[in-house]
């Protein structure tokens, strides 16, 4: 029988919404779609996101949040991890800004927690309100980007325009397109999991955000993009449970890569378009190269951090070089020293090594665990040639991934407890 059909089955889930919905729970997922929503909106610092944040954990705190057991080897590696750049700070504490950098550091991580341990209870409902908000935040920034590249808007084009470039409701276009990798998967898994109706609507969605990461100009988020979505198909395909499923699997992958061919041509027709397209696609940029260039500036860099065990301090690096170092495994050692920079590799392959494990165990919610999965290692991929120490969406996976790993131990541990103990025992083999 499928975690599916156990699950459907399992009668606790109706109690649990009871009494969730007698302790506010209405209130609480209301407050989590709203802060998934609001994480696409980053113009300002704080933004609304680090309002509704803090809002959003001090209800749940104060309603009976609680940190399951499997959450303590996050927990220990995040905080450590804080308080490597805490001491590394300590060098530079005269300058107010580290000071600002390391208590966002240990702010996100909070949220990365949070995100964890709240899917402990009600995990469908909950995931589902944080999805809801992704998608809708996605599609009012990418609408944002497209209709103000095109000059639609008018005056107010320019304010979701940098370097010619769309970024929507974000500060710069790379993190616009980065954004928008995950809600673009999880639009994906909607299409090949939905009916005709709700196709329709999520294949018009994923269209904006496409455009709008097409003219977000971000190379790495291209890659990004497509490399993620093709492991969510691959993926798909094999833990799919019917031939049928692998067959519309394998259509909607011929549909959808024929359309989006056209999309490129289509605006590939258009001058402006095709113009920053060609400079954007080179892989031989001026800032790139040179011993003072991105690529240079990380075996300059790598080569001083193993001389600094704490590091230089949080902002220190572009005083020394022209520009930040634009590869996260290289500023962890650089801003937190080697604490930092051994605990950011330590976090990442811990997280996908465990992870990926449990992409191949069923739960309700594996669908939708698929698209985090690869969403977290395309981030982490591109946390090689680019900062993300402070992307909130980065923090918001990562949190997701332990949770739903959490959850679905818990499911089914759940099962093999409501199972006679000769069906529990062979249960677990199989599982």
């Amino acid at each position: 029988m499928s975690a599916q059909a156990l699950h459907t089955s399992f009668p606790a889930d109706a109690a649990l919404k009871t009494s969730d919905v007698a302790r506010g729970e209405t209130l609480r997922l209301a407050l989590l779609w709203l802060m998934a929503f609001s994480g696409g909106f980053v113009f300002i610092e704080p933004g609304p996101y680090e309002i509704v944040a803090v809002l959003t954990i001090a209800v749940f705190a104060m309603t009976g949040l609680t940190l399951p057991r499997g959450l303590g080897p996050l927990i220990a590696m995040l905080v450590t991890y804080d308080v490597g750049y805490a001491l590394a700070m300590l060098q530079v504490i005269d300058q107010p800004k580290p000071l600002t950098w390391v208590f966002i550091s240990w702010y996100l991580t909070v949220t990365a927690m949070f995100f964890a341990a709240m899917l402990a209870q009600n995990t469908e409902r909950r995931l589902d309100m944080i999805v809801r908000g992704c998608i809708a935040a996605a599609v009012i920034a990418s609408l944002a980007g497209v209709l103000a590249y095109f000059h639609v808007l008018g005056g107010l084009s320019e304010t979701f325009l940098k370097f010619s470039r769309a970024r929507g409701t974000f500060n710069d276009p790379n993190v616009l397109g980065a954004f928008l990798v995950f809600p673009g998967l999880l639009l994906l898994q909607r299409i090949i999991a939905g009916k005709f109706r709700a196709m329709l609507f999520n294949s018009a969605a994923l269209a904006i955000v496409v455009m709008a990461l097409l003219l977000s100009f971000s190379r790495a988020a291209w890659g990004q993009f497509a490399g993620t979505a093709a492991l969510l198909m691959l993926l798909t395909f094999i833990t799919s449970r019917s031939n049928r499923e692998r067959v519309r699997i394998v259509l909607m992958a011929g549909i959808g890569a024929a359309l989006l061919v056209m999309l490129i041509v289509a605006l590939l027709s258009i001058d402006q378009v095709s113009g920053l397209f060609k400079e954007r696609a080179s892989l031989d940029q001026s800032y790139d190269m040179g011993p003072m260039g991105r690529f240079g500036r990380y075996t300059t860099g790598f080569t001083m951090a193993l001389e600094r065990p704490l590091g230089i301090g949080p902002l220190q690096f572009n005083k020394i070089f022209p520009e930040d170092p634009h590869n996260t495994f290289l500023n962890a050692f650089m801003t937190g020293g080697w604490i930092v920079g051994f605990l950011y590799p330590t976090i990442v392959l811990t997280t996908l090594a465990i992870g990926l494990r449990y992409v191949f165990i069923d739960a309700p919610w594996r669908r939708t665990y698929l698209a985090v999965f690869c969403a977290f290692l395309g981030t982490v991929g591109e946390s090689a040639i680019i900062d993300i120490d402070h992307w909130r969406h980065f923090f918001l996976l990562l949190g997701l991934v332990w949770g739903l790993i959490i959850a679905t131990r818990t499911f089914h541990c759940r099962i093999f407890d409501a199972l006679p103990p000769g069906r529990a025992r062979l249960a677990r083999r199989a599982g």
